[in-house]
């Protein structure tokens, strides 16, 4: 019997590799650097030789490992077919077949916000809960939904975009999708500096916020609870955008639990409360009970949801 299993998260500059076991236990986890140079051609093959020589040293065979699931960066279609990967190089192609040929091994392949939504209601802050959506807030807004225990991906594998939803069609400025007003640049680790960067410049509240060179949206939290004015009324216009989009995908997916993951999640209990008040105003009544989390597995929850693909392959 296949007791094994190998999680896999693609990032622009290191590949995250996790060798499991099928209850869920992470045995060990490592990392390789990403080669995107030459469109990304070496990329699927070192992963391969990463596997295999881990294979090696624990003298399993193909047979002792049930699969590899690999999150990407990018739209994915079930059949494990890619579509343009920008930040790897890629264009149209099989990587599921691909890296299955090199490896010897069944693979799932997945975007890589949705298997990390996998791995939070696998082992993670979404535990116990078939049906929920993971929304991870960094540098853009990702999205991964979850439905009866199983990835929903779309046609084209972009279901789960949510930071691509229009919010505000009166927005001037354009979202690095080309498109205006979308949730990303509201609700982003960018998009708040950005918020914040407006407020300074059209409010007169005194503020610590004005004292500092290159904002971060770690510190528009961190002095909103210390009670510094501007920061809350930042705070507060960024829970009232991100509730107001959730309030939106409730309407769409009726989940059980929202998991919140991502650096900006790092903020902890004030980004639920103020995300949760608001959604409660906008949601339809039937969904206002919904529950937030924050998510617990961190940068393996990619790795984490890779494994759990193979489970439901």
């Amino acid at each position: 019997m296949s007791e094994y299993l190998f999680g896999v998260d693609i990032g622009g500059t290191t590949v995250k590799i996790g060798f499991f076991n099928v209850e869920g236990e992470l045995l060990e986890k490592w990392e390789i650097t990403t080669r995107t140079d030459e469109g990304g051609r070496h990329i699927l093959s070192d992963i391969a030789d990463s596997i295999n020589v881990k294979m090696n040293e624990k003298g399993l065979t193909i047979h002792d490992v049930k699969g590899i699931g690999m999150g990407v960066p990018g739209p994915v279609r079930d059949d494990g077919t890619v579509i343009r990967c920008v930040n790897l190089g890629w264009g149209i192609f099989n990587a599921a077949d691909e890296l299955s040929g090199l490896t010897g091994v069944p693979v799932k392949v997945g975007n890589d916000a949705n298997m990390a939504a996998l791995g939070e209601m696998w082992m993670g802050g979404g535990k116990g809960y078939q049906n929920q959506v993971m929304v991870t807030l960094g540098t853009g807004v990702g999205g991964g939904i979850i439905i009866g225990g199983k990835m929903l991906a779309g046609v084209n594998g972009a279901g789960g975009e949510i930071g691509h939803m229009t919010i505000d069609p009166e927005e001037h400025e354009s979202c690095n999708c080309g498109k205006k007003g979308c949730l990303e640049q509201y609700a982003s680790a960018t998009g708040i500096v950005r918020m914040a960067n407006k407020y300074i410049g059209t409010s007169d509240r005194p503020s610590k916020l004005r004292e500092v060179q290159y904002i971060s949206a770690k510190e528009v939290f961190d002095a909103a609870k210390e009670g510094d004015d501007l920061a809350m009324d930042i705070v507060e216009e960024h829970g009232r955008r991100l509730g107001y989009a959730l309030a939106q995908v409730a309407c769409v997916v009726d989940p059980e639990v929202f998991v919140i993951g991502g650096g900006v999640s790092k903020a902890g209990e004030i980004l639920v409360e103020k995300t949760q008040k608001y959604f409660q105003e906008y949601a339809f009544h039937a969904c206002k009970k919904t529950l937030f989390k924050l998510a617990t597995l961190g940068n393996d929850a990619g790795m984490y949801g890779g494994a759990c693909s193979v489970l439901n392959m």
